[in-house]
C-alpha cells in the first residue's frame, strides 16, 4: 500500500509570499513542505506568493524533503497559472483545494500532462493531494481518492466542510466525525494515503496530540501543521512506537509458535491472536521500517 511506501505525516504549511519564512523553513525537516499560494495568501499577493515560491522550490527540496505547493482552486481562474509557474522537476506534487468530483481530478490531470510534457518530465511526475473539504466532495469522497494514479493523498479541510455544511467548528470536533470516516475509509479502499486537518490552536500541544490521536483512529495517516513547533507531536503521533513495535513482534511470534504446533489461533496477555491480529502487526512493522528509511534527520 501507499503508506507503507510514502511518508507524509507531517506537512508544513509556509506562506507562499513570503521569503524569510520560506528561508527559515529549509532548516525544518517535516515530511513535506507546503508552500501555500492559497488561504494564507491575500488576493492582491496572489502572483508575488507564485513567483516566490517558484524561486525557492529548488533550495526547500535539496534537504530531501518533499515539496508540494498548495495552488489555488479551479474556481479561482489562476489555477493553471500557479501550475504553470510550479511544475518541474523538484517539486514532488501539488495541492488542490475545493475540488469536488472526479472530473475535477480528470482536468487538473490533463493541465498537468500537458506541463510535463513541456518542461520535459515524465507523464505523472507530479502527484496530486485534492482536498476533500464540502458536502459534494465527501459524498464523492472515493470516485476523488480513486480518479487518478497521480493521487498519493487526499486531504480533509475541516474549516471549509464545516463552512459549507453551515455548523460551528467546535473544540471536539465532533461535527467532522462522519466527513473523517468517510475520508478514511475511501482513502484506504483507493490505496492512497488520508491526511487530516489542520489543527490551529499551536500553542496547545496537548490539543494537538489528541486531535491527531483521533484522526489516526479514522485511518489518517499524517497531518497538516501550520507552525514548526508542531512537527514533532505530529510525526511522533503517526509513527509506531516503540512499545508498539514490541508488541507487534511478539504477536508474530506468538502466532508463530501456534502454527508450529498446529493451531490456527492463539493468545497474548489474555486477548486472541488469529490471522488478522498478525496482518496487522506485520503491517505495522512494515510501516516502522518504512519509517526509517525514508523519514530523513530530525524525524
Amino acid at each position: 500500500m501507499t503508506s507503507a511506501i510514502t511518508a507524509l505525516r507531517s506537512l508544513l504549511f509556509v506562506p507562499g509570499n513570503q521569503p524569510n519564512m520560506m528561508e527559515k523553513a529549509m532548516a525544518l525537516r517535516p515530511d513535506a513542505f507546503i508552500p501555500d499560494l492559497e488561504d494564507s495568501v491575500p488576493d492582491d499577493e496572489k502572483t508575488n506568493a507564485r513567483e516566490v515560491t517558484a524561486a525557492h522550490i529548488a533550495s526547500l527540496a535539496a534537504g530531501g524533503t518533499k515539496v508540494i505547493p498548495r495552488v489555488n482552486s479551479m474556481d479561482t481562474g489562476i489555477m493553471e497559472k500557479d501550475l504553470a509557474a510550479l511544475v518541474g522537476p523538484d517539486i514532488f506534487g501539488v495541492s488542490i483545494g475545493k475540488i469536488y468530483t472526479a472530473d475535477d481530478i480528470q482536468k487538473i490531470s490533463s493541465i498537468l500532462s500537458d506541463l510535463e510534457r513541456k518542461a520535459g518530465l515524465q507523464d505523472g511526475h507530479v502527484r496530486l493531494v485534492p482536498w476533500i473539504e464540502t458536502a459534494m466532495a465527501v459524498s464523492h469522497a472515493y470516485e476523488v481518492s480513486a480518479a487518478s494514479p497521480r493521487i498519493i493523498a487526499v486531504a480533509f479541510g475541516a474549516e471549509d466542510y464545516t463552512n459549507d455544511m453551515g455548523i460551528e467548528r467546535t473544540e471536539g470536533e465532533q461535527e467532522t466525525v462522519y466527513a473523517r470516516s468517510a475520508i478514511g475509509v475511501a482513502a484506504r479502499a483507493a490505496g492512497v494515503l488520508a491526511l487530516d486537518t489542520p489543527f490551529f490552536s499551536f500553542r496547545d500541544p496537548d490539543g494537538l496530540r489528541s486531535n491527531a490521536q483521533d484522526a489516526k483512529k479514522f485511518g489518517f495517516k499524517g497531518k497538516f501543521a501550520i507552525h514548526p513547533a508542531q512537527i514533532d507531536i505530529i510525526n511522533e503521533t503517526f509513527s509506531p512506537s516503540q512499545a508498539e513495535v514490541e508488541h507487534a513482534q511478539r504477536v508474530i511470534a506468538a502466532f508463530e509458535e501456534a502454527e508450529r504446533i498446529g493451531r490456527g489461533s492463539t493468545s497474548l496477555d489474555g486477548k486472541v491472536v488469529d490471522v488478522p491480529v498478525v496482518k496487522r502487526a506485520q503491517a505495522l512493522l512494515e510501516l516502522a521500517e518504512a519509517m526509517q528509511n525514508i523519514a530523513g534527520p530530525g524525524n
